[in-house]
């Protein structure tokens, strides 16, 4: 939590309380903590969860230790609302940050006003990074903050070190240096954004207190756009793609835009790999440090692999078996690649098929550091520790809220997930779907027309949700030009 001036007399009283109350820290029993965060890759862009074109092997080998989750969900379909629930615990409706900061202008061209959410999270917020330091943790970060300008940086949030975390969503100046990143110079020319990011986050592992426990959150800003090749990855795409692939590129219409239906992308493909070369030295690191034992290690993407865009053209990735992607709330947009490995607590090579949400790691990490967990700030999240253990009992109610116009071409809506069930409001189009995703994980059979009563069930309640969360909602375009 933010630190407050005190008097002197109370800042004893305050101390003594502590020294007899709270028990001293072993940093060889505390529960360390490893949280990869990749920028826009969707859930089948790794082995694990079966892509062939991309090679993750790193990553596969993580899944393999610990538990992959097939159905880990993002809070949100694009970056910032998903980061923003990580943080807290908290539903992006509840910190109101429902869009990308700064998101998109309001235009005449549409006939809705998508409503104004924060540019920030606020420093009353109280961070998964500030509730670790408050028990002793050490607490560094590095790469993709996107969650404010100067003055909310991560360092404002909690964390004692910050390398490359600023306001900015995409690498300003590119993945190549010289960059023009205002929180990370360049060591040399030509110098890859993810190297460094992985350099600095060893240096942290050899150079952190080693009587202290620590929480290392390595955000990526890969896959994110710009679309530039890894340089050392490239070549080996490059010849598997004109190996594999023939023609052009397969796409389908997505509502007024086009999505990809192959992964075949070498440039993408390279900068996935850069990530799981980068996953392997650290977690190569951990073994090295002897830190396998008490360092839990989570892997998650903030939304899908952006697959769809404007105007005839198409992503740079593919979600398949997943509908859409980055920027929608179909299964494509807001599924994620998730592993977690807890030493003691998860099984190596464990499945689960039960959902969980961004905003459940907060919860999960108190839980697993054997801290209280903290209901009131961390309100829209479980932990996942019985999941964790094995149990994959019990259903989930989910709800989705981007009231926003999106440049995949995503229009204003909602959605929720009830169960297998799942509806989604299209607000821009005054319609909605209905999937059942036991049977139909690739939404193709819109329901609503042969089941009308779970539609209206599952409207209900998305709407109650919506009113008790006070969600703003998008508003009619008094300026509304219709352009055809």
């Amino acid at each position: 939590m933010k630190t407050t001036k005190l008097c002197l007399p109370l800042c004893l009283c305050a101390l003594c309380v502590f020294i007899t109350t709270a028990p001293a820290l072993d940093a060889a029993k505390q529960t360390n903590f490893l949280f990869f965060l990749v920028d826009d890759m969707g859930w089948a862009d790794i082995g694990a969860n079966g892509s062939t074109y991309h090679e993750t092997p790193n990553i596969d080998r993580l899944a393999r230790s610990g538990m992959r989750f097939t159905q880990g969900y993002a809070a949100g379909s694009v970056c910032s609302p998903t980061r923003a629930s990580i943080m807290t615990g908290r539903h992006p409706v509840r910190v109101d940050i429902t869009d990308w900061i700064p998101g998109q202008a309001n235009r005449p061209a549409n006939p809705l006003l998508h409503p104004d959410d924060r540019g920030h999270l606020p420093l009353k917020e109280v961070t998964i990074a500030e509730a670790l330091k408050e028990h002793g943790y050490q607490t560094f970060f590095a790469g993709k903050w996107h969650l404010g300008e100067k003055g909310h940086w991560p360092t404002d949030q909690g964390f004692d070190i910050n390398i490359g975390g600023h306001h900015r969503g995409s690498p300003p100046g590119g993945y190549y240096s010289p960059w023009t990143n205002p929180a990370l110079k360049a060591k040399r020319k030509g110098e890859y954004l993810t190297e460094r990011l992985t350099e600095e986050s060893v240096k942290f592992l050899e150079e952190r207190d080693p009587a202290k426990p620590f929480l290392l959150y390595l955000s990526y800003y890969n896959i994110h756009t710009p679309i530039q090749p890894y340089k050392k990855r490239i070549d080996h795409y490059q010849a598997k793609a004109a190996k594999a692939f023939e023609g052009k590129t397969p796409t389908e219409p997505e509502h007024e835009g086009t999505n990809r239906l192959r992964q075949d992308n070498p440039a993408l493909a390279s900068m996935v790999a850069a990530v799981d070369d980068s996953v392997g030295t650290l977690l190569g690191k951990l073994a090295e440090l002897q830190l396998n034992k008490n360092t839990v290690v989570i892997f998650f993407s903030d939304n899908g692999g952006l697959s769809t865009l404007q105007r005839g053209r198409f992503g740079p990735g593919c979600n398949l078996p997943l509908r859409a992607g980055k920027g929608w709330l179909y299964e494509g947009g807001v599924r994620e690649p998730t592993i977690i490995r807890a030493p003691g607590v998860t099984q190596p090579g464990s499945v689960s098929h039960k959902p969980l949400i961004s905003m459940d790691f907060f919860p999960t990490m108190l839980d697993l550091a054997g801290l209280p967990l903290k209901p009131k700030l961390h309100v829209d999240g479980r932990s996942l520790l019985s999941q964790l253990k094995g149990n994959d009992t019990g259903n989930r109610t989910l709800h989705w809220h981007y009231p926003h116009y999106h440049g995949s071409s995503w229009k204003p809506g909602a959605s929720i997930r009830d169960g297998d069930w799942k509806l989604i409001e299209f607000y821009h189009y005054n319609n909605s779907e209905l999937y059942n995703l036991a049977k139909d994980p690739g939404e193709r059979t819109n329901l609503v027309k042969r089941n009308p009563r779970k539609a209206a069930e599952l409207s209900a309640k998305l709407s109650a949700w919506q009113k008790q969360m006070k969600a703003k909602m998008p508003a009619p375009n008094p300026d509304y030009k219709p352009t055809r």
